[in-house]
């Protein structure tokens, strides 16, 4: 039974109760002075406890989403993929996966939302790494008249460790994504929903390591490789923004500041603005205080050139840590980066005060996004683009 079920919660839930009621029943029997009758009522105290947090735990994991499954919590889950590549990508040289866009299936939407939702697996050659996500596909990417027509494209990622499927399930980006679409407050738009955590459980905060994971490598070049070769997207930064909460937050800012080739609009949901760096994270800079500068946003904006890339952070007034470094962040960007925010007056960090943002935060990065040339067309760079699935 999988950590999230809801029939797990319910029972370790149950047992709890009866534990409990056992105890109250049992305890006279345990009020001797005898050492047996000491350790049974330590082990009952003991047990009670233990399956009353792991019950709490169960739902708390559920509800916010920490770990999607048993290996991701224990650190034993392999997000490698099988090398089986659609959209034309060839297995590397070096016997990595090669770049591409393995569809595992078919997920449903939510009721009322137009087009359709694919569970895959994209895999890069350049970093040999693979990640399991989902794709949204608007309706009109289906649509006769939008048959030779490329679509802008939107990475969406979690906090850490995160599961995408809380980008569909909590924040309902998709759901928003169509209804925003069908009221014509922003432009279709293809949206790939990930985790930032692609070497589970390592929190690499989205960097190239040294000597390690190149997860900054696969995410601005190796993932809009794949996507572009089996979707009618485009490969030009113009038309790929990113979105992320938390962690995810921090990374969406950070790969548009470090990489306007590869992202020219970014939204950060309550996201920091240094590195964090903790016992999940390890050494990610090698030792290197060059690195630690460089993946540091206020460092960035005081002593490199300012990127052209447009940017919106959010935060609150009141529940949320991160103000004051959202404020001093806004006071230290300027042209050529075109700098938004949403500030609400109280709201904390979590799920419940993102659904009050994504509604005008999601219209506003896909509005910041060119559509791309026709299918039948190069994209930037000279690279030709396959039209991928119909």
């Amino acid at each position: 039974m999988g950590i999230t079920a809801v029939g797990l919660q319910v029972l370790l839930g149950l047992l709890a109760v009866v534990a409990l009621v056992a105890s109250v029943w049992a305890w006279p029997l345990l009020g001797g002075r005898t050492w047996r009758s000491v350790l049974g009522r330590v082990g009952v105290l003991a047990g009670n406890q233990v399956l009353t947090l792991a019950a709490l735990g169960l739902v708390a994991n559920a509800y916010f989403g920490f770990y999607g499954s048993w290996g991701d919590l224990l650190g034993t889950d392999d997000a490698a993929a099988p090398p089986i590549v659609t959209g034309g990508g060839q297995p590397a040289a070096s016997g990595r996966p090669g770049y591409g866009v393995t569809e595992v299936g078919q997920v449903a939407l939510p009721p009322g939302t137009a087009g359709r939702l694919e569970q895959v697996v994209i895999s890069g050659g350049e970093t040999g790494i693979s990640s399991p996500g989902y794709v949204y596909l608007p309706r009109e990417y289906f649509e006769k008249k939008y048959a030779e027509r490329r679509f802008p494209v939107i990475l969406a990622l979690t906090g850490y460790p995160g599961d995408a499927r809380n980008l569909i399930t909590r924040l309902n980006l998709p759901a928003t994504a169509s209804r925003a679409v069908t009221a014509k407050r922003m432009p279709p738009t293809i949206m790939v929903l990930m985790r930032p955590t692609v070497v589970p459980p390592r929190d690499t905060e989205c960097v190239d390591v040294p000597g390690g994971p190149q997860v900054e490598t696969y995410f601005t070049r190796d993932l809009r490789a794949a996507v572009a070769a089996s979707y009618r997207t485009g490969l030009d930064a113009q038309s790929w923004g990113v979105f992320g909460g938390s962690t995810g937050g921090y990374c969406a800012l950070k790969m548009s500041m470090r990489h306007p080739e590869a992202f020219s609009a970014a939204v950060s949901l309550s996201g920091y603005f240094r590195t964090a760096i903790d016992m999940t994270t390890g050494d990610l800079f090698g030792g290197s205080a060059r690195l630690r500068d460089e993946n540091d946003l206020m460092w960035r904006l005081r002593n490199l050139p300012i990127p052209p890339v447009s940017v919106l952070v959010t935060s609150s007034e009141k529940g949320e840590s991160d103000y004051a470094d959202t404020r001093a962040f806004l006071a230290l960007a300027r042209d050529p980066m075109r700098a938004a925010s949403l500030i609400l007056p109280s709201g904390g960090h979590n799920f419940n005060t993102w659904n009050r943002e994504i509604p005008q935060v999601l219209p506003w990065l896909g509005n910041q996004l060119h559509t791309p040339a026709r299918s039948t067309e190069t994209a930037a760079g000279g690279h030709a683009v396959r039209q991928g699935r119909k």
